[in-house]
């Protein structure tokens, strides 16, 4: 069964929180330090059993005999290429430093060819995200979900100068990522964690089902007063729920739109990419009779499907939540009927025929909707 990884970012992330983490999980720690050794850098690792806000981690170490000012990534290129690693580690590890090539290079409008990695070229770099990609491939994780990530707040000194918190690299690689701010005025995700997680993960967001198997704590290099400033991974086999996302939930009263209207708005929301719309009868304030919009979306739709309901409706305000959605498993199979085909959605003891190809054979046969849905149920039943 597929192992996955999920990374609880609440404390950030950076590559020696996760290399810890992993190792923490129960990554072989001896086969990492002698990996790295192996790339000659001059960097040799450790790992120490530490305690944050009284949660025990593990903190990976980084010492560095000497560095380069600057590597370009064709030099970490080889660096990686030469060395003996597993070869999905490789292939993950120069994935990440590709797209942290493309964040320098955007940031500072450069090829990326031209590019000069400066801290995240340095040995410890490396060191953190070979160390990462390696420890994930001992592990046999098949699959990487990480939380929503807290960024920090405040500055951060760079070798351009002191800049606000997220630096900009670190904010260009987490475009499209859902971020917030929260504890003390320090940069929590750096460059590297970011590069790693948005390369690796599958997707950002809640916690999917699972069936928990071993957890791991990664130590950050600071202990807060606020909270355990630990990077959690939680590794798990998959159960039966095929997918678990945070939604969100927009709703609205109104009670003097035309349903002409309404019906219009909860057209252009589902076309929009809503994941569902519904209307429903409610009796609001000084008895008036009205109808409840509820508008289930992903976030980061969310805005824009609000901006809808406001420009397609009358109401003045609305409600906005957040939850979590849960789909069952399910695979289609495809029936022959009468007058043609049609799919079926199959899940756990449950299976439906797909609307659209019934209400498309209604109309191009002239028979009645509910007769074509009843020859795709029997055609199911009889093919099982």
């Amino acid at each position: 069964m597929p192992l996955t990884c999920y990374l609880d970012a609440f404390s950030g992330i950076s590559g020696d929180m996760l290399v810890g983490a992993l190792a923490d999980a129960g990554a072989d720690q001896s086969v990492i330090a002698s990996t790295i050794a192996a790339l000659e850098i001059g960097a040799t690792v450790s790992f120490e059993k530490v305690k944050r806000r009284g949660i025990g981690a593990t903190k990976f170490h980084v010492a560095v005999e000497h560095q380069h000012a600057h590597r370009h990534l064709s030099h970490i290129v080889k660096i990686i290429e030469k060395a003996a690693l597993p070869p999905r580690a490789a292939q993950n590890a120069l994935a990440v430093f590709r797209r942290l090539g493309e964040a320098e290079a955007a940031v500072h409008q450069v090829p990326i060819e031209k590019v000069h990695f400066h801290e995240v070229g340095a040995a410890d770099s490396i060191a953190d995200i070979v160390g990462a990609c390696l420890a994930f491939d001992l592990l046999g994780v098949d699959r990487i979900v990480c939380s929503p990530v807290n960024v920090g707040s405040g500055t951060v000194k760079t070798e351009h100068g002191i800049l606000p918190v997220p630096a900009p690299a670190t904010a260009r690689l987490l475009t499209g990522v859902p971020v917030y701010a929260r504890g003390p005025e320090l940069e929590l995700a750096t460059p590297t964690g970011a590069a790693v997680a948005v390369t690796l993960a599958e997707r950002f967001g809640v916690l999917p089902p699972m069936t928990i198997l071993r957890t791991g704590f990664g130590a950050g290099g600071h202990d807060f007063a606020e909270h355990a400033n630990v990077l959690r991974a939680i590794l798990g086999d998959a159960t039966a729920a095929s997918e678990a996302t945070s939604v969100a939930v927009i709703e609205a009263n109104i009670d003097d739109s035309n349903p002409q209207v309404l019906a219009y708005a909860m057209e252009r929301l589902l076309a929009a990419g809503a994941l569902d719309v519904s209307l429903s009868s409610i009796l609001m304030k000084k008895g008036r009779p009205g109808n409840l919009l509820r508008v289930v979306a992903l976030p980061e739709t969310c805005e824009d499907l609000a901006q809808i309901v406001f420009a397609e409706t009358s109401t003045l305000g609305m409600r906005i939540h957040s939850a979590e959605r849960r789909v069952q498993a399910r695979t289609f199979a495809e029936v022959e009927t009468p007058h043609g085909k049609v799919r079926m959605k199959v899940a756990a003891g449950a299976y439906a025929p797909e609307y659209e190809d019934c209400r498309k054979l209604a109309q191009e046969s002239g028979v009645a909707l509910k007769q074509i849905i009843a020859e795709a149920n029997y055609a199911y039943m009889k093919s099982r």
